[in-house]
C-alpha cells in the first residue's frame, strides 16, 4: 500500500486550518518507516477538575487537531473517535476533518461537572468501540492526561489484557515536568513482556506545562516513536495480520 489515506488536496479543500499539521505529520510518518500505513487512531482525553486550565487555553483543542491532521494519513474517514473521561466516561463523540475548529471545546463545554480520573473506564469505553467497529487495521490511542488514575490495578489490568488486541496506547502527559503524578504512566510504558503482557503496547511522553509548545515535528516524532517496534512485534505475535 502506497501514499496517504488521504492525499493533500482533500485536505486543503475539506480542512484548509490542518495544512501544515498534515505535512508535518507526513514528515514524521516517513521518518518511522510508517508512509503508507494503515491504522484507525481515537484521541482520549482526560476531563478530570485539574485539566480545566487546558481546555480553557486551548492546550486539548490543539491537541486534537494535531491528531486530526495525522489520522488523514493513516485512516480515510476524516474523523476520529474522542473519549472524554473522568470518575466514568463522559461522553464518546468524534472530530472530523469538516468540523474540527473549537469542536472539542464545544463538547467540552456542554459536558457539566469535571471528576476524578479513571483510566480503566476510558480503556474500556476504547476497546468496545474498536472491536463493534468491526475494523481490521490495528489502531493508535493517544491517551492524553494530567495526572495518575484513581485506580492504578485497574488500569494495569486492562492495558495487559489489551496486548491481545491490535490498539496501542500512547499516554500523552500534560504538566509539570518535576510532577511524580506521571509515575504511573512510566511504569505502564515498562510494564514487564511477556510476564505480563504479550507485546509491549503502551508508550508515554510528557509533553509539559505548555503542551502547546512542542513543535509539530517534535510532537508527530514523539507520538510515533514506539509505534513501528508495536507493529512488529504485534504481528509476529499474531496479535496484528501480517
Amino acid at each position: 500500500m502506497t501514499g496517504s489515506a488521504m492525499d493533500l488536496r482533500t485536505v486543503a479543500r475539506t480542512a484548509p486550518a490542518l495544512v501544515n499539521l498534515y505535512k508535518s505529520a507526513g514528515i514524521s510518518l516517513r521518518k518511522h518507516g510508517l508512509e503508507g500505513g494503515r491504522a484507525a487512531v481515537y484521541l482520549v482525553l482526560d476531563y478530570s477538575g485539574s485539566m480545566r486550565p487546558y481546555y480553557r487555553d486551548g492546550s486539548v483543542q490543539a491537541l486534537a487537531d494535531r491528531v486530526l491532521g495525522l489520522s488523514a494519513h493513516l485512516d480515510d474517514d476524516g474523523r476520529v473517535p474522542v473519549v472524554f473521561f473522568s470518575t466514568e466516561v463522559d461522553a464518546i463523540e468524534e472530530i472530523t476533518l469538516g468540523a474540527h475548529e473549537g469542536r472539542v471545546t464545544a463538547i467540552a463545554e456542554g459536558l457539566g461537572h469535571m471528576g476524578r480520573t479513571a483510566y480503566h473506564a476510558a480503556m474500556e469505553a476504547v476497546i468496545d468501540h474498536y472491536l463493534d467497529s468491526g475494523a481490521t487495521d490495528p489502531a493508535l490511542v493517544v491517551f492524553q492526561t494530567d495526572g495518575g488514575p484513581t485506580s492504578k490495578p485497574a488500569a494495569e489490568e486492562y492495558l495487559c489484557k489489551a496486548a491481545r488486541l491490535p490498539l496501542f496506547w500512547q499516554f500523552v502527559g500534560f504538566g509539570n515536568t518535576r510532577s511524580t503524578q506521571f509515575d504511573f504512566l512510566r511504569r505502564l510504558d515498562e510494564l514487564p513482556v511477556p510476564a505480563r503482557r504479550v507485546v509491549d503496547n503502551a508508550g508515554y511522553f510528557h509533553a509539559g506545562a505548555d503542551p502547546r509548545a512542542v513543535a509539530d515535528d517534535d510532537l508527530y516524532d514523539r507520538l510515533l516513536g514506539e509505534f513501528p517496534s508495536w507493529l512488529a512485534a504485534a504481528r509476529s505475535a499474531g496479535v496484528v495480520r501480517a
